[in-house]
């Protein structure tokens, strides 16, 4: 039966990896463009038919193809050069505040030449609102390009790759202007070939604030000095920095914003002092950052980014400073009315004519059949729809006004009533607008056609393998219902559903349907904590009951008596217990992992709506960084004494034992050093020696869990002696594999899987973490305790679940959310010196996702509770008792919350929340996918090694005397 339910799993999981591959592919395509680069063609009215970007016209040397545009567009440039200043996670209300109110004294403190600026109406600001995901790359594509990004660009963040799609720098580069790029290397990898001079800085890196700014204000005296180029682009990351290690409140940012503010004064005066070069500074930020100082979620304060240009031709005299303008960071190149105050308006027109020919080229892209000829007259009459019945004909209708409404300004030029010019051009202004802000918010909203019948293979694949995972899982409890040899008490025989065996069911039943409505994905920790706390509170009420009843567990102990008198061993049996203790311990057991969950819930309140409530997280955070390091280093202590006392239970005392256990002090002591040494609030974020101590923990932890996993089966006993009867004719003894060795090898492998894990948590987790994590291992503990104290309280399968509950509410525990803003940036780079893909993406995996891997972790020395009831049958048992449930379960849960989450996904393509909401969840839903993989991967290989290498040794020649006196 093992073999084939291992078949069936094994399939089973190669169809969700497929099903999961196509679903990835099918739903987040790349959006489609216009292919190649615009040209000429651009200055031209569109004409119906296919659309192509400069394919039939001839290549012209750049002053030509200068010569050329200028020539088309009917205008002289207004700027001679520009200066792009990119300030790398700056909020659009530290510098325009909020609500048509200026920001605070301290933030207009920090920024006071900005400030004088906005004052004087020299400057005009915009909250530019940022598309999710708000990460840089994307950002910055939609910056130079108008792009909608594609959301897994989130992902493509971390690994860039050439853009080879139209936008304004190739442009620029094009027609003979000359680039220089100073600091975000982001740009060198979006565009490696344009950049006469550029001096890049890695933008990951988060623990550096100071060398990263640095780097591009060094080369700034003498790039405005120069003449030679006329786009500077300057990418400042320091502030973005500042956010992820302290959050906004942190005392570096109003430090860090007065350093903005002063290059932002070198550069306008600068080009003040020469009123030849006439210079147009656009200062932008990519996106703006959370409370905690992350970013790329939907919420206001991550998509409320800055777009201030300084310049001649944005100044007025009169303004209002404070004024709530909006734009979208993504515009699809619609401009913005302030910035071109020196224009006249027949430039005005003339340029939103021109922009109005680039949108609907788009348009035509985006909707073949939608044709100009067909929505104008020619002789000047209006295709007038009174109530547009579709999109194309309100298209046409709105093209229409516009393209009228400035025929007649033409005709009505120069003429001797200048309010009746006026009242055109306004008129034409107006229109224009009109088609271009709907226009606009059409192709930045609309979802790209999904290949409907390939992801509906996809879930298909899914449907299979979660089918294939039920049989399997159905086939393991048929073959459990027939064999007697775990059948220890009369409740194994009731085939009765109790009461946590309904309510887990009806909880998952409850959370898939949770999955489609996008409240509950938000706050989806209210969902957890519901569910772990309702079943180990029904645990207890098991527990109280036995309790009372008294004779569960004097038949318990009976039961523990016989199997440990048949060479089966159990920790818990191990030692004398009477009835009275082994009750008070299972309900202690339970009650520290309920009031260790209501604390650990208390500790980071609300999810993504909910986050501004007050918690225990949020004290700590504003209290002295002292207490913060106390909590941290009981936790360290504490997951020290907790191993300490594990390897006691241990009846083998061998060298191997001995070192893992000082490995594991020696750890213990590196997490504390990188405590205390860790600098906090400081300008100089970066500690060289803690980042050694990173090196030295990982290095170590790495060699003493390697050790012991390919040691442990080595040094326990391979098998025992049994003497067969009188009768038999031969009276030699009999060898057979030792369950005291498989039980103490997975005991000691599990409990350094489990161990080390948590002092990595302790090292890679903010500070204020150090408590839920401690918490989180008790949790762990007390659940494993418990459920060997009394195998027949609760069925397996139910203790297998609920473990995994406890991580998923652990998970949330430790402020993760359905939010690509919670994932902890700054601690993926601890013991890291420089950025690194796949480094810094296994830390920020680890991190993100601690508490679910602990808990599978765990299940290791859960499974090496288990009795072996039979050993001659090994490798059955293995696959059967050890593997299979702990396996197959996380499993076809995991398939089960994939699959049903996909259908929503499906389902909800045109939500309005589809990418703020329910995408991001599914990214999470993708990644607990690999947890899951890994933590399954880990709990079989271990249990599989341990039992080869056992049986390799009993098959051999054994050991002698003298080697068993050793080994004790």
């Amino acid at each position: 039966m093992g073999a084939a339910v291992a078949g069936w799993t094994v399939a089973a999981v190669l169809l969700q990896v497929a099903g999961l591959s196509l679903f990835l592919y099918g739903f987040f395509p790349v959006k489609p463009t216009l292919r190649g680069f615009s040209g000429p063609e651009s200055y031209r009215m569109p004409s119906c038919g296919p659309v192509s970007a400069g394919e039939q016209e001839p290549a012209l040397p750049p002053d030509q193809l200068r010569s050329l545009y200028r020539e088309l567009a009917e205008m002289p440039p207004v700027y001679d050069r520009l200066v792009l200043m990119v300030i790398d996670g700056l909020p659009a209300e530290f510098v325009l505040g909020k609500g048509g109110k200026p920001p605070s004294k301290e933030l207009m403190e920090s920024m006071p030449y900005t400030q004088s600026l906005l004052a004087g109406c020299q400057a005009a600001g915009y909250h530019a609102k940022a598309a999710p995901p708000t990460v840089t790359m994307p950002r910055l594509k939609a910056m130079v390009s108008g792009a909608i990004g594609g959301f897994l660009d989130v992902a493509f963040n971390f690994n860039t790759q050439a853009f080879l799609e139209d936008n304004l720098l190739d442009q620029l580069h094009m027609i003979g202007h000359k680039l220089v790029m100073l600091g975000d290397d982001t740009w060198i990898k979006l565009f490696p070939t344009l950049f006469a001079r550029q001096d890049g800085v890695s933008s990951f890196y988060v623990r550096d604030t100071v060398e990263v700014d640095f780097n591009v204000s060094r080369h700034l005296e003498f790039e405005l000095a120069a003449k030679d180029w006329s786009v500077l682009v300057l990418h400042y990351l320091g502030l973005d920095h500042v956010g992820h290690i302290g959050g906004r409140r942190s005392v570096l940012m109003t430090q860090k914003m007065k350093e903005m503010d002063d290059v932002i004064r070198k550069v306008h005066s600068a080009s003040l002092q020469d009123n030849l070069e006439r210079t147009l500074l656009v200062v932008v930020s990519d996106h703006g950052m959370t409370e905690g100082g992350n970013h790329g979620g939907s919420s206001y304060e991550e998509t409320d980014s800055l777009a201030l240009f300084i310049g001649h031709s944005v100044e007025r005299p009169h303004c209002s400073p404070y004024d709530q303008n909006e734009a979208l960071q993504n515009n699809i190149g619609v401009l913005l009315p302030e910035v071109f105050n020196s224009l006249t308006d027949n430039q005005k027109l003339r340029t939103l004519e021109l922009n109005s020919w680039q949108i609907l080229r788009l348009l035509q892209a985006q909707m073949p059949a939608f044709c100009l000829e067909d929505c104008i007259n020619w002789e000047g009459g209006l295709g007038i729809v009174v109530h547009p019945e579709s999109t194309e004909k309100k298209f046409c209708h709105l093209l229409s006004k516009a393209f009228v409404s400035h025929q007649s300004s033409r005709l009505h030029q120069g003429s001797n009533f200048m309010s009746a010019e006026a009242q055109y051009v306004g008129t034409s202004v107006e229109n224009y607008y009109g088609f271009l802000r709907y226009a606009s918010e059409w192709l930045s909203h609309r979802a790209t056609d999904k290949p409907f019948y390939l992801l509906i293979s996809a879930i298909l694949l899914m449907i299979m393998s979660c089918l294939f995972l039920m049989g399997a899982v159905s086939r393991l409890f048929k073959g459990q219902s027939l064999s007697q040899t775990d059948l220890l008490t009369e409740s194994y025989l009731d085939q009765r559903w109790h009461l946590d065996e309904v309510f887990i069911l009806t909880g998952i039943l409850l959370y898939v349907i949770s999955l489609g409505s996008s409240s509950f994905v938000e706050e989806e920790q209210y969902t957890w904590n519901f569910l772990t706390s309702t079943l180990y509170l029904i645990f207890l009420i098991k527990t109280v009951q036995a309790m009372l009843k008294g004779s569960n567990s004097v038949l318990v102990h009976r039961a523990e008596e016989k199997r440990f008198d048949g060479n089966n061993f159990s920790y818990a049996s191990s030692y004398e217990l009477t009835p009275g203790k082994r009750d008070g311990y299972k309900l202690c057991t339970i009650l520290i992992v309920l009031v260790a969950g209501r604390v650990i819930r208390a500790w980071h309140q609300g999810g993504i709506n909910w986050v501004h409530f007050p918690d225990i997280s949020k004290l700590l955070a504003q209290a002295d960084s002292s207490i913060v390091k106390s909590l941290q280093t009981v936790s360290v202590l504490a997951v020290v004494a907790l191993y300490s006392v594990s390897l006691m239970l241990l009846r083998a005392r061998s060298k191997v034992v001995i070192g893992v256990w000082l490995s594991h002090i020696y750890c213990g002591l590196l997490v504390l050093l990188h405590i205390w040494e860790n600098q906090i609030n400081t300008s100089l974020p970066i500690n060289h020696s803690t980042t050694s101590i990173a090196r030295l923990f990982y290095g170590t932890a790495s060699v003493s869990i390697s050790a012991t996993i390919l040691a442990s089966p080595w040094i326990f006993p391979a098998y025992y002696t049994e003497t067969k009867p009188a009768s038999s004719s031969d009276s030699n003894p009999v060898k057979d594999i030792d369950s005291h060795g498989i039980s103490d090898s997975v005991f000691l492998t599990g409990m350094t899987y489990t161990v080390f894990w948590c002092l990595l948590q302790l090292l890679l987790q903010q500070p204020i973490n150090a408590i839920p994590l401690l918490l989180i291992f008790l949790q762990t503990v007390s659940s494993i305790a418990h459920f060997s104290l009394d195998k027949t309280l609760h069925k397996q399968w139910v203790q297998v679940i609920a473990m995994q509950f406890l991580g998923m509410a652990g998970h949330f525990g430790l402020g993760n959310t359905n939010s690509l803003a919670s994932i902890d940036v700054a601690g993926a780079f601890i013991g890291i010196s420089s950025y690194s893909t796949v480094l810094s993406g296994v830390l920020m995996f680890i991190i993100t996702y601690g508490s679910p891997l602990m808990l599978y972790l765990g299940m290791v020395v859960y499974i090496s509770m288990k009795d072996i009831s039979t050993p001659q049958q090994l490798w059955s048992y293995v696959l059967d008792k050890m593997i299979t449930m702990p396996c197959l379960l996380p499993l076809l849960i995991n398939s089960v919350a994939l699959t049903s989450y996909t259908i929503v996904l499906l389902l909800m393509r045109n939500h309005l929340f589809v990418w703020s909401v329910f995408s991001p969840k599914y990214l999470y839903v993708c990644a607990a996918t690999v947890c899951t993989y890994v933590g399954v991967f880990l709990i079989a290989t271990t249990a599989v090694y341990t039992c080869a290498v056992l049986t390799f040794r009993a098959r051999g020649t054994g050991m002698s005397p003298i080697d068993r006196i050793m080994v004790y």
